[in-house]
This record gives C-alpha cells, structure tokens and sequence, in this order.
C-alpha cells in the first residue's frame, strides 16, 4: 500500500508541474472542455491464474481544467473469462469501477498518458470455481486502479492500458492466487458538452 501511494503522490506532483506549464488563456476548442469519453477495452489476464482474456466498455466524464490537464469519473464494465488451472474449473467475473479519472496532454494531439483511480466491485457467481469442494468465494472489490498511455486527437483516443483490483489474499484456492488483472488495448470516442 506504501508504494501505491507514493506512486499516486509522484503522479500527483508531475501532474501539477505540467498543468501550471500549460499556456491557459483560452481553450483551442471550447466544446471540448467537457466531455463524455465512450470507449472498448480488449486485454489478456496478467498473472493468468484464473482468468483468460478480458474485454470491456468504459464510460467517463472529463473536465479539462487546463489545456493539457483533466480530471473526471470513470466506470464502466469489465468481463474476465474463467480459464481451467490445475484441475480448478474457475467461473468467469466482472469488474464495475467507481473511480477519479486524470489524465495530462502534453500537446493538443498525440502522446498522453494518466490513470483512474477508485474502488473495483467484483460480481459474477459467487464461487471462484465451479468445481471446487470447499465454495471458496470470490472477492467483493478491492483498490482499483488503471493507469494508461496512448495517442489522442480531439474525437478518439487509443490506448494501452493495465487494470487491476487489489484483493489481497481473498478467492485464493490453495496455490492459485485470485488475480483480477488485465493488459490490453482500448479505444474511446468523446463525445462533446461544450463549457
């Protein structure tokens, strides 16, 4: 837990230093400035102990608060597919986040990169495995936490991602660790609110 919020705390203070290095005048797009963000998500699960592959919709809301700086909410829907492992027949699950977004821009098109940062429900069947004699069950959420880098343009952004949801020990199955965590690719279109 210490590392992650040193790393929340550095984020914080690059994020800061970009934001006051932006040019703040006026915005080159005023009806960008706030902005629905709908986007598809498509990853494989890392560390694969209990899960396959993930695919997902995400939906946010973000207010550029300067140029290059944005803050908003996320959640959205994650689906991680069961996959066999030593004999353990593990169900499929999902992932509902409710999270602060950030993301920075260094320049008006290109590079950027930020994170959401909040709370994963995990839902699905209850059980971790289908055929595992003592109903272990699945973990409830955890710490969520998604941090990103891709290309973006006034309409899309495309980006690689890493998500996951901290659930300590919960849905462990003798050796088999219960991972709720994925890296993939994602694409997303805003969609305009004016000021």
């Amino acid at each position: 837990m210490k590392t992650i919020t040193k790393a929340v705390l550095g984020f914080g203070i690059l994020a800061s230093g970009l934001t006051f290095a932006q040019e703040t005048e006026k915005f080159d797009n005023p009806g960008m400035k706030n902005m629905i963000k709908i986007g598809a998500t498509v990853g494989i699960a890392v560390p694969q102990e209990n899960a396959s592959a993930a695919v997902g919709l995400d939906v946010a809301y973000q207010n550029l608060v300067t140029p290059g700086f944005g803050l908003g909410v996320a959640t959205g829907y994650t689906h991680y597919f069961g996959r066999s492992n030593g004999g353990m027949e593990n169900n499929d699950f999902g992932v509902v986040p409710v999270a602060g977004l950030i993301r920075i821009y260094p320049k008006d098109t290109g590079f950027y990169f930020g994170t959401d940062l909040g709370y994963g429900f995990i839902v699905g069947d209850e059980a971790v495995a289908s055929n595992d004699i003592t109903n272990t069950q699945r973990p409830d959420g955890g710490l969520y936490l998604k941090p990103e880098i891709g290309y973006h343009n006034n309409d899309w952004n495309f980006s690689l991602h890493y998500q996951k949801v901290f659930t300590g020990d919960n849905g462990e199955i003798g050796s088999q660790k219960f991972s709720a965590g994925s890296l993939g690719l994602g694409v997303s279109y805003n969609i305009p609110l004016g000021q």
